[in-house]
């Protein structure tokens, strides 16, 4: 192409841009092109009602199967039972009292409420399910067809033996693998319960040391007069039973020797500090009288002699 051809070229294009612009002022001066955006309009075609090539139409699309491959049923709803009865006036009283209760939901009267539209809609799914159902096994039956497998159905495994063996195998050691964690998280529960019981025995334990530590501490201060916080108590049937003591045939109680040699030479205990000195009573001779004391001796034991007197005694022996 020559640079005459090119120029040639665009003095044609600019002569139809100078053309069209001609037009469009023409159309606009005339009223039949107005300002603004202007859009080429498409020629509408109106619709056209040809039954038959609507029926056609229809015809090539239906699945000319029989029945039993379609299984397709127009029934009407079947009747409703006495427990969705119930479930649906339970809904609508439900939803009544959420109006009463709240003043920010605004009203909505029961047969346009889209909740209880929604919760019949599903009700009417369900009836017009049963009743598809009910008449199709009833057809299905008058046809000859079963609807129940039989108790001799064989039917091949797609899989063979030894893949489902090694499915065996696997579903065998997911449960064992679960028995086993079981087991573990079992043993691991008993062993928690038992450092627990543990820890309580010793607490308690210590519980009962401190306590004896702190009536002994009360005793040597005088707060308590005897010992018996000492004895090895134990609570049986509610009740306390010195160690001392032991039940016999019969339910009878009887004292242990051992117990019973004890208390004769030791005693039962009690205050023994400052239990020697003298009190108002005996400085003035109204206590008890001691066994071999200044203030004289026990019943019928001898008086003691004087000095003088024991001095003659111990000469006459010489």
């Amino acid at each position: 192409m020559t640079d005459f051809d090119a120029r040639s070229e665009d003095s044609d294009s600019s002569y139809v841009s100078y053309d069209e612009d001609d037009e469009l002022r023409e159309a606009l001066a005339k009223g039949v092109l107005k300002p603004g955006l202007n859009v080429i309009a498409k020629k509408r075609v109106d619709p056209v009602n040809n039954p038959i090539k609507l029926k056609a139409a229809l015809e090539s699309i239906i699945l000319k199967a029989p029945w039993v491959e379609r299984l397709d049923l127009v029934n009407e709803l079947a009747p409703i039972t006495p427990e969705l009865a119930i479930q649906m006036e339970k809904h609508e009283q439900k939803r009544e009292n959420q109006f009463k209760g709240n003043k920010k939901i605004p009203y909505v009267a029961p047969e346009q409420d889209p909740v209880l539209n929604d919760f019949k809609r599903e009700i009417l799914f369900h009836r017009q399910a049963q009743a598809a159902v009910v008449e199709g096994i009833k057809r299905l039956h008058d046809m000859g067809v079963q609807t129940k497998r039989p108790d001799d159905y064989f039917a091949e495994m797609a899989k063979t033996d030894e893949h489902m063996q090694r499915i065996r195998k696997v579903l065998l050691a997911k449960q064992e693998g679960i028995a086993k964690s079981e087991r573990t998280r079992q043993l691991r529960e008993q062993r928690r319960i038992g450092k627990l019981i543990q820890r309580q025995t010793t607490e308690k334990r210590d519980e009962e040391r401190r306590k004896m530590l702190d009536d002994i501490k009360k005793f040597r201060k005088g707060k308590l007069s005897n010992l018996d916080f000492l004895d090895d108590d134990e609570e049986g049937g509610g009740k306390k039973k010195k160690k001392g003591t032991v039940r016999g045939a019969g339910g009878k109680k009887q004292v242990n020797s051992k117990r019973a040699a004890k208390n004769a030479k030791f005693g039962y205990g009690g205050k023994k500090k400052g239990s020697k000195r003298n009190d108002k009573k005996s400085s003035m001779g109204d206590g008890p009288k001691r066994k071999g004391g200044a203030g004289g001796g026990g019943a019928g034991g001898k008086k003691r002699l004087g000095k003088s007197r024991r001095a003659q005694t111990k000469n006459r022996g010489k």
